[in-house]
């Protein structure tokens, strides 16, 4: 696909990614991914994720107030997400690129799942010991397979008790360090081309408009319609992908 084309499609593509993300605080990362997977394929998608994810998450992660309270409380977690990528990454060079969109669409139809139907579930202390390196591990292993951030480390983080705030801010950092740690994956394994990484800063601007405008629409629009629609949407999206790739 022509470098126009691309450029055409990842407009209008984190323009409505920053859009979700200005009215729930999160879904850049996973929108892009799947609208971008859909329409050109999942290493093109994965590069173009890279600057618009980190721009737009650092923020969110750094700012908030709980910053040191949150890596005191989740080094161990945070740590296995970013370190396990590069594992991920060697298996993204190893299999094929139908099985990997296999995985991705079923992580995000997972996900989507989740979402309407409110699965959740709670850790205690214990429990958080030795699951959060295990669930940081798995979630950076799927970082590097597939690009996709949420699953199961969203999932963790919702059931160890963070209040909203700091929830909102810990997926910030997370998604900012899985962002770095890609990025690094897809620069040994020769995807981050210099075209997809210009493309890729030029994406910031559509995503950072679309915040703003996600912003606004959110203090008009029902947060439970919102929702609904969201995780639908990831769900149709998710599918399509997993039946695609068994085509």
């Amino acid at each position: 696909m022509e470098d126009n084309a691309i450029l055409l499609i990842a407009v209008g593509t984190f323009f409505l990614a920053g859009m979700v993300k200005g009215v729930t605080g999160l879904g850049l990362p996973t929108v892009s991914l799947t609208i971008i997977t859909v329409a050109i394929d999942l290493p093109t998608a994965m590069t173009l994720l890279v600057v618009p994810s980190l721009v737009t998450n650092l923020w969110q992660g750094v700012v908030g107030g709980h910053f040191k309270i949150l890596m005191a409380r989740l080094w161990p977690f945070l740590l296995c997400a970013t370190v396990l990528v590069s594992v991920g990454a060697i298996g993204f060079a190893q299999f094929d690129i139908s099985f990997l969109s296999l995985l991705l669409g079923i992580l995000i139809s997972g996900y989507a799942l989740s979402g309407l139907t409110g699965f959740s579930f709670h850790l205690n202390h214990s429990q958080q010991k030795w699951l959060g390196p295990l669930l940081g591990g798995i979630n950076g292993i799927f970082t590097g397979l597939t690009g996709s951030f949420v699953v199961p480390g969203v999932m963790y983080l919702k059931a160890v008790g963070l209040t909203q705030e700091q929830l909102i801010q810990a997926m910030g950092i997370l998604f900012s360090l899985s962002t770095v740690a890609l990025a690094l994956s897809l620069k040994k394994n020769e995807l981050f081309s210099m075209q997809l990484g210009l493309i890729s800063v030029y994406s910031v601007v559509p995503a950072i408009l679309g915040m703003i405008v996600g912003k606004k629409i959110r203090s008009q629009l029902s947060e439970t319609i919102f929702n609904q629609t969201f995780y639908f949407s990831l769900m149709g999206m998710g599918l399509y992908i997993a039946l695609a790739a068994i085509r």
